[in-house]
This record gives structure tokens, C-alpha cells and sequence, in this order.
């Protein structure tokens, strides 16, 4: 292990990737998008048909509620398990790849895939570790996904954790090297997810990024960024797939419960591959996570929104503005003098009491008109929200110890990270 990343808390990995594979078909979005919309996952299953694919290795969480559940995860292992025997991968080793993901705008987001270890990270709000979640991580999401991941003898990544690097030191130089590295893919992801090129970094790549990082994650830079010398280092902040990595935590500290600690290092579990993207890349944009309700009286829960919030009242005006949509209705409420600094504090303050006092089901949407679409089928309500400026996001981790939870998103759904890498974990 490459000794420069020692105190990084990210390294490079054994990466597995397809080979001899319709890349196309291989490639399916992260498996917590499109959770409200079945007729997606479908259109994916007829896409793939019976090619080799990483439909096959994960489960959709719109499928986590599924009687059958548990024999799509023992499918799933199943699959797994094949794919290796069966030749399916080819393992480039010591590995951090270079990405360059166009987006269905037009524009490349740029990455770097390589492992984080989970002992530098912590999702508890406040936390000081390295690597820290930028928001609330909900515990009663992890067991299912535990299911999923305990038993599976390799991950794949849909997990992306940000750097704060204004001046474009780590990932951006390789940028211009691209011409000269080594190509492990280029194809069209399916269902209008742009296309993706990937790039082998060499020895001296490899070393240029642990030097950048290092310099990151230096008391000088937590003073010129957050006047914070003295805090504890903010290297990465969780950007998607929080809950995705809070599971690979609790599977790892399982393992290590049954396991010598003198072993601990040389267990795969310690590791979790990841994309690293910069905060200040210019295609990353942070779209605003809405929320729909289901099988509620739209009318009552405003009612009881507004006498949550005396002063609340309908139309636009000072204070939080928040566009609400139900059957045959459009409008917004404003709280005026809000205590709360964003918008998503307001309305999910007043979500989580009324739902413990009145059962229905919430999801977690990206995109206005899907939202506007789902808000308006009777018994439904949407809302939508603001986006917040990225610039906030490591100075209010590193000040407040967490965003709302939902508070962004990185991108429209078809933009989010797809399958392509694997790595072994047993």
C-alpha cells in the first residue's frame, strides 16, 4: 500500500472493471434514484436483458420493501459469485482511476476513483474525523442495506465525497494528462446518463495526488479556508451515498467484533471505494431534494404547517418560500422570520412531527416535474425547495456538524454516479 496515503485516510485500490462486456448494458444508475418510479427500473431490466450487467449485483431500493427481498439478495451474491468465477473481471491493482462523466447538460464532471478507510470516518454530527457525512444519517436505513452488503463478496461504488480544493490541485491536473494515460473505458451510459471515460493513473500520478491532499488537509489550509486552524481537518464531506458508506461502516465493525484486532488492517471491509469530486468543479451543481407525501389530506397538513409556524401565510414573501403542489392546486407558503437557516430546516422540522402524529409515507425526490407529478395524484402533496450554494457546504460541516438531512442533491438523477468499478470486500 502506497505509504504517501498512509494518514489520507484514502488510498489507491484493487479495482475490478468488466471486460469483454457491452459497457452500455453494464453500467446501471445508483440504486437510490428513481425509488417512486418502478417503470425506470424496468425499462432498465429490458434494456439489459441477459447481459452481464450490475442490475444484476445490486438491489434498487424501490425493491427494499420487496416480500421477496431476501432471495433477491441471495440472487444478487448469487450473481456475485458468478461474475467472479466466470472470469467477468479483470483486476487492475494498486489502482485510482480518472473520470470524466458528461452530463446530460452538456458538461464533464471530472472524478477519482480509489478507497477511503472507514476507521477515518464518522457520520455522527460533530464528528472530527477526516471524512465526515454532511448531513443527518438516518439509522433506521442501515439495517436493510446491511442485508444486502453483509454476505456480498464484492462492492460496487455509487458513493461520491467531495474535496474542498479551490485551486484545482488534485483532481484537475489530470485533466490535461488524460491524452497520455492509459483508457480503461469510454461508453454511453443508458437512459440519458451522458458518457463516461476512464483513465489509469501512473506511479507519479499517483503520487502527485497524495502530495496535493496532504497539502489539503494542512492546518494552513483549514486557516485560509474556515479560519479554523486549530480544528480538526475536514478532508472529505459525503456527498452522495451517505447511508451506502454508514452501512460499509456497521459491516466493517461487525467484522471486526469477531476478528483479532491485530488483523483489523488486512481486512478488506476496512475499505470502501468511492469518486472523488471537487467541490468547485464546474459541472457539479447542487440540485435541491424535494418531497412528496403520501396518503395524507393536502389541505390538513397545511393547515397544520402554518400553525406550526405563526405569521406562516400563502404567497411569496420575506422570509422561507416554499412551493407546495396537490390535486387541482399550485401555491407557496412563507414563513417570515424563519429559525432555521435553510428552507429544507423549516419544512423538515415540521414534516417529522407531523408524520409521527399523522402515519404516511415521504419520499425523497429529485426534479420539479417529477415532484409537480407525483404531488397532484390524489391524496399526494409536493414540495419544493430551494437549492443551497455549494460554498456552504464544508464551513457549515465543519461549524455546525451537519446539514438538514435531504438537503441536496449533486445533479439531476440521470447525472448521479452509475456502476462501473467493483472491488473485492471478503
Amino acid at each position: 500500500m502506497n505509504q504517501k496515503f498512509t494518514k489520507l485516510g484514502f488510498y489507491p485500490a484493487d479495482i475490478l472493471l468488466p471486460k469483454d462486456v457491452d459497457m452500455t448494458k453494464w453500467s446501471v444508475v445508483a440504486c437510490d434514484q428513481f425509488t417512486s418510479q418502478p417503470e425506470y427500473w424496468q425499462q432498465v431490466e429490458d434494456l439489459v436483458g441477459d447481459a452481464p450487467s450490475t442490475l444484476r449485483l445490486i438491489l434498487p431500493e424501490s425493491y427494499l420493501n420487496s416480500p421477496d427481498v431476501d432471495g433477491m439478495i441471495a440472487k444478487i451474491n448469487e450473481h456475485m459469485n458468478e461474475y467472479m468465477e466466470k472470469g467477468v473481471f479483470k483486476t487492475y491493482p494498486e489502482s485510482l482511476i480518472y473520470i470524466e462523466r458528461t452530463q446530460s447538460d452538456g458538461s464533464i464532471r471530472h472524478g477519482l476513483v480509489g478507497m477511503i478507510d472507514l476507521d477515518q470516518y464518522d457520520f455522527t454530527p460533530g464528528s472530527g474525523a477526516l471524512i465526515r457525512a454532511t448531513e443527518g444519517t438516518i439509522l433506521e436505513r442501515i439495517p436493510p442495506r446491511v442485508r444486502v452488503r453483509k454476505n456480498a463478496p464484492i462492492e460496487l461504488p455509487h458513493v461520491m465525497v467531495l474535496i474542498d480544493d479551490p485551486e484545482k490541485t488534485v483532481i484537475e491536473p489530470l485533466t490535461a494528462a488524460s491524452c497520455g494515460m492509459e483508457k480503461v473505458y469510454d461508453f454511453d451510459l443508458m437512459q440519458n446518463g451522458g458518457n463516461i471515460k476512464g483513465f489509469l493513473l501512473n506511479e507519479q500520478q499517483i503520487d502527485a495526488v497524495a502530495d496535493a491532499l496532504t497539502v489539503l488537509a494542512s492546518p494552513d489550509s483549514m486557516e485560509k479556508k474556515y479560519g479554523m486552524r486549530d480544528a480538526s481537518p475536514l478532508l472529505f464531506a459525503v456527498g452522495d451515498g451517505n447511508h451506502s458508506l454508514a452501512t460499509a461502516k456497521r459491516c466493517y465493525e461487525d467484522q471486526k467484533a469477531v476478528t483479532p484486532e491485530s488483523e483489523w488492517a488486512n481486512l478488506p471491509s476496512r475499505y470502501a471505494l468511492v469518486e472523488l469530486v471537487n467541490n468547485h468543479d464546474d459541472a457539479l451543481k447542487f440540485e435541491p431534494i424535494h418531497r412528496v407525501l403520501f396518503g395524507v389530506d393536502p389541505e390538513k397538513l397545511l393547515a397544520a404547517f402554518k400553525a406550526e409556524y405563526p405569521g406562516a401565510h400563502e404567497g411569496k414573501g420575506e422570509g422561507h418560500v416554499i412551493a407546495y403542489t396537490y390535486e387541482g392546486h399550485k401555491g407557496f407558503i412563507t414563513v417570515p422570520n424563519p429559525k432555521y437557516q435553510l428552507e429544507v430546516g423549516t419544512l423538515q422540522n415540521f414534516l417529522d412531527k407531523y408524520i409521527k402524529e399523522n402515519p404516511c409515507e415521504i419520499d425523497y425526490i429529485h426534479g420539479d416535474d417529477v415532484t409537480d407529478e407525483l404531488g397532484s395524484k390524489p391524496g399526494n402533496i409536493g414540495f419544493k425547495l430551494p437549492a443551497m450554494g455549494k460554498d456552504m457546504l464544508f464551513k457549515t460541516v465543519m461549524t455546525d456538524g451537519v446539514v438538514p438531512r435531504k438537503t441536496f442533491s449533486m445533479g439531476h438523477a440521470s447525472d448521479k454516479r452509475y456502476y462501473t468499478e467493483a472491488r473485492k470486500i471478503r
